[in-house]
């Protein structure tokens, strides 16, 4: 199967599935027409379903097939899930025309100056590189292959194996969430009952010279914490008169950012800190008046932790960060007095730290009724207008503020899209945990593999919508921190509660994902990865 796998692959990667782009449809097109090729589905052209996102001016499309074995009436299910889309090429550079063409790009690699790593495996034959190739096509093509190989003796294969491909994954993970509605559909037409989800999502070395390949259990869950800063406004005159949102930004930054005291524990495993995304003042023209607002947002990883808890983190890093600027401009502004031969009078801290839903309720106090129509409309209108969903709060939150007569320095936290709820197995799921270990064992010997497995994926993953691991309260406390969520971000959260599949990931292996040295490992990605996948469908059928 290694070299179908492979032509498939480089196939796949050389349609420029880009994400929020034309691409993610026609990659959508292909894996159709691919799967509808197949004899046993031009046999059963009903179980390949198509779901056109809503309202999706691209026309993107999940694609799912659903194999049926005939050996026996077994209702146990796998289901392989993958992404279709890509990162953009312009880390590329001048060798972005060859981004999507694995064989060009390799050719015109050989031609210039390569850190000694890449050079290495470029040289070694047995990595392919290009956009894609590793993040996620080749794991794509590994499961479109084993299912075609599976439907071709599909009277000897007991138990069910359902192919989800879906796109956005990149960004706002459109495709699996509104893909949810499917599996609930074809769970319930077809008495699927589903064991496990496998994601072949890329996996890589975590540290300079590990030679381990990993399988995850779950997935880390993934919060967009962002801090809206209402300053008050001056002129460069007078420049102590002001309080600058701009200070507190960046102290913000420098107390979250990459900070391990965010680093969710669970188990023994850590998840990565949080890492800022933006930063930026809102002012739009240039004058000499200082500005009056800014926003800072951070992709914040977590494991287990509940969402009081988490809040309390942050709005604690607000208030230091808010005491640190005071002090720190009445160091300066004293400085400025002694130097200058003026009186010092201490600046006020007039700074208040609150959370989007303790706002919205000083809101409410004073305005009454149809307080959330307002909202609503206005975030709609926005949305229609293209206005980023991380920004659209900030618009409400300026309504709140004025409608609850807020005119002092101020801090708001809210969170925003994409929210990727985190799971993995649990204590309870031991009989699953066990399979997974004796079929890796397995592997291992045979192969002369060494794998670690981990609870979770340290990335973001269409896994993260297949179960709720968050409770009631959690939940519940982060959509009134969510402005609109409903609106802006809609998760089936009873539907996702209500599947509660197992996801873990298997993942071809590779380097460089999202990084212009993008490559996948051919050996291990399309002749050992089958087999563990084998082994896993055995298992778990």
């Amino acid at each position: 199967m290694k070299n179908e796998i492979l032509e498939l692959t480089k196939q796949m990667v050389e349609i420029p599935s880009v994400n929020g782009t034309s691409g993610e449809r026609d990659i959508g097109v292909f894996i159709e027409e691919y799967m509808r090729s197949i004899p046993y589905f031009e046999k059963h052209p009903e179980l390949v379903i198509i779901q056109k996102l809503k309202d999706d001016k691209l026309n993107r499309r999940n694609v799912f097939a659903l194999l049926r074995g005939e050996k026996d009436a077994n209702p146990k299910t796998v289901i392989f899930h993958g992404h279709t889309d890509t990162v953009g090429v312009e880390d590329y550079g001048e060798l972005g025309e060859w981004a999507f063409n694995p064989d060009a790009l390799m050719e015109k690699l050989n031609d210039i100056e390569l850190p000694e790593a890449v050079k290495k495996d470029l040289q070694s034959g047995e990595y392919l590189f290009g956009r894609g190739a590793c993040d996620m096509k080749s794991g794509d093509a590994v499961f479109m292959v084993i299912m075609k190989h599976i439907a071709e003796h599909i009277e000897e294969f007991s138990g069910n194996i359902l192919l989800s491909c879906n796109p956005v994954e990149e960004n706002l993970h459109t495709g699996i969430i509104e893909g949810i509605d499917i599996l609930y559909e074809l769970r319930e037409k077809y008495n699927l009952r589903y064991e496990l989800a496998i994601n072949n999502d890329y996996t890589c070395p975590m540290y300079p010279g590990d030679t381990h390949n990993y399988i995850y259990t779950g997935v880390v869950g993934k919060l967009l914490p962002c801090f809206y800063i209402q300053g008050r406004e001056t002129h460069v005159g007078q420049c102590f008169e002001g309080y600058d949102p701009t200070s507190i930004a960046a102290r913000l930054t420098a107390e979250i950012n990459l900070s391990t005291d965010f680093c969710d524990g669970y188990k023994g495993e850590y998840s990565l800190p949080p890492v800022a995304l933006k930063m930026k003042d809102l002012k739009s023209w240039y004058n000499v008046q200082t500005t009056k607002e800014a926003l800072v947002y951070f992709n914040y990883f977590v494991h287990n932790a509940q969402m009081d808890v988490i809040i309390d983190k942050l709005i604690n890093a607000a208030k230091k960060a808010v005491a640190d600027t005071v002090l720190d401009v009445n160091c300066k502004y004293k400085k400025f007095c002694d130097l200058s031969g003026k009186e010092y009078v201490q600046i006020p801290d007039e700074w208040e730290v609150m959370t989007y839903d303790e706002l919205l309720e000083k809101a409410r106090a004073k305005s009454g009724n149809g307080l959330e129509e307002i909202l609503g409309k206005m975030a709609k209108s926005y949305e229609e207008d293209g206005t980023d969903k991380r920004e659209i709060p900030v618009f409400l939150i300026r309504e709140l503020m004025a409608k609850a007569g807020i005119y002092h320095p101020v801090v708001v936290l809210y969170f925003a899209a994409p929210y990727c709820p985190h799971n993995t197995l649990q204590d309870r799921d031991q009989v699953v945990i066990d399979k997974l270990e004796k079929i890796v064992h397995e592997v291992e010997q045979e192969e002369n593999v060494k794998y670690n497995i981990c609870r979770f994926f340290p990335s973001l993953s269409d896994s993260s919508y297949l179960a709720v691991d968050d409770s009631k309260e959690s939940i519940e406390l982060l959509k009134s921190n969510f402005p609109q969520m409903t609106q802006l971000y809609p998760l089936p959260f009873d539907k996702m509660t209500g599947l509660g599949i197992k996801a873990v990931d298997f993942g071809v292996y590779g380097k460089d994902a999202h990084k212009w040295t993008e490559r996948v490992h051919v050996p291990y990605s399309f002749e050992i990865l089958p087999k563990l996948i084998y082994k896993a469908l055995d298992a778990f059928l």
